[in-house]
C-alpha cells in the first residue's frame, strides 16, 4: 500500500489502538495498562503500538483527546436538545457532563488527571479540550449577567470537576448528590 490507502490504513490503526487502550482503561484502570499488555489483548503488533506512540503516556493523552472530542459532542447535542431556551441550555449540559464523567472514570482521569500538558491557557493545546470549554462557556453565557463569560465557565467547569471527583473519591453524602447537581445546575450560577 502507498499513498491516501496507506494514510488511511494508519490511521484506522491508530484510532484502534486507542479505542483498545480506552476499553482496556475502563475495564482495567490505568494500573494495569502497558503497552505489552495492550498489545496482547487487542491483538496488535507491539511495534506498531510504539510506531504510533513514543510510550504509555503519549497513548494516555492520545485517549484523552479523543474522549474531549466525545464530551464536547455530548455537551453540544445537550445545548441544542434544551427545550427551555437559552437559560435551560447549561442544566442540560450539566447532566450531559455529569454522564459522561460517572459512565467512564478512568477515560474522564486520562483527560483530567493524568494529562496535565492538556490545561487551558497552555501554548499547543489540541482543539478539543478547548472545544468542552467552548460548550461550557455557551450554555453559561446567558447566565453571566456582567460577569465574565470565561470566568463564568472556568468557575462551572470546577465546580462540574470537584463534584465528579468528590463523588468518585467517595467524600460526599451519596444521599445528597441529586440535590448537589440540582443546586449547581438550576441556582448555584444563576445570577442573583
Amino acid at each position: 500500500m502507498s499513498g491516501p490507502e496507506e494514510g488511511a490504513a494508519e490511521r484506522d490503526l491508530r484510532d484502534r489502538i486507542v479505542t483498545a487502550a480506552r476499553e482496556f482503561a475502563e475495564a482495567e484502570g490505568w494500573a494495569g495498562v502497558s503497552i505489552r499488555r495492550l498489545a496482547d489483548r487487542a491483538e496488535i503488533d507491539i511495534g506498531d503500538l510504539y510506531r504510533h506512540f513514543a510510550d504509555l503516556e503519549a497513548l494516555v493523552a492520545a485517549v484523552a483527546v479523543c474522549a474531549f472530542a466525545d464530551i464536547a459532542a455530548d455537551l453540544a447535542e445537550a445545548h441544542a436538545e434544551a427545550t427551555d431556551g437559552p437559560e435551560g441550555a447549561w442544566p442540560a449540559v450539566v447532566s450531559a457532563y455529569f454522564d459522561f464523567a460517572y459512565a467512564n472514570p478512568e477515560v474522564y482521569d486520562a483527560m483530567l488527571v493524568l494529562t496535565p500538558d492538556l490545561a487551558l491557557g497552555v501554548d499547543g493545546v489540541p482543539a478539543a479540550p478547548r472545544a468542552v470549554f467552548a460548550e461550557l462557556r455557551a450554555a453559561l453565557a446567558p447566565l453571566a449577567a456582567g460577569r465574565d463569560p470565561d470566568t463564568l465557565a472556568e468557575v462551572g467547569w470546577s465546580l462540574l470537576h470537584g463534584v465528579v471527583m468528590l463523588t468518585r473519591g467517595g467524600r460526599l453524602r451519596p444521599e445528597a448528590q441529586e440535590e448537589r447537581e440540582a443546586m449547581i445546575a438550576d441556582r448555584l450560577l444563576r445570577w442573583p
